[in-house]
C-alpha cells in the first residue's frame, strides 16, 4: 500500500507541472510586428503573427447590403457604417470577436470619398482593440451600387 501511495505521489508530482505547462502553451498568442510607428495613426499594423489558434474564420467581403439583400444607394459614410455592422454581425454569428481580426482588406470605388469618413473605421478599430494587417485598394467598381467592401480573417 505504501509503495502504491508513493508511486501515485511521484506521478502527480511529475505530471501536474507538465500538464499545466501544456495547457498554457495552447492559448492563442498574437504578436504584432511594427518596424515603424507611422502606421499607428492609420489604424493598422505591418504584420500579425498568430500561434496556437483554435480556429480561423475567413469572411467574404461585407458591404452595405440590407438584411433583405438590397444594395445600398447611400453615400460613402452610410455605406461604411453598414458594412462595419454587417462585418461585426458575421463575426458574432460565427462565435468570434472583432478583436480577433488579424487581416482586413478594404475595397472602395473612391478613396477620395472614403478619406473624409475614415475616422469612422478608425473609431471602430479602436473600440474593439483590433490590431490587424490591412490593405486598402481603390477598384473600378463593386457589386451594383456599393462603394466600400470589407474582407476579413478572424482567429480565436
Amino acid at each position: 500500500m505504501k509503495k502504491t501511495a508513493k508511486l501515485l505521489a511521484l506521478l502527480l508530482i511529475t505530471t501536474v507541472p507538465v500538464w499545466a505547462q501544456t495547457k498554457n502553451t495552447n492559448k492563442m498568442e498574437k504578436r504584432i510586428i511594427n518596424p515603424w510607428q507611422w502606421q499607428d495613426k492609420r489604424s493598422y499594423v505591418q504584420a500579425v503573427e498568430v500561434k496556437h489558434v483554435e480556429s480561423t474564420l475567413y469572411i467574404s467581403g461585407q458591404t452595405a447590403i440590407s438584411d433583405d439583400g438590397v444594395s445600398s444607394n447611400d453615400d460613402m459614410k452610410t455605406q461604411l457604417v453598414k458594412a462595419l455592422q454587417n462585418l461585426e454581425k458575421v463575426i458574432s454569428e460565427a462565435g468570434y470577436k472583432p478583436e480577433g481580426i488579424v487581416r482586413l482588406n478594404i475595397y472602395t470605388t473612391s478613396t477620395e470619398e472614403l478619406w473624409p469618413n475614415f475616422q469612422i473605421f478608425q473609431d471602430w478599430v479602436a473600440k474593439h482593440g483590433i490590431k490587424q494587417s490591412l490593405t486598402l485598394l481603390e477598384v473600378k467598381s463593386l457589386f451594383e451600387t456599393l462603394k466600400v467592401e470589407l474582407e476579413a480573417t478572424v482567429v480565436k
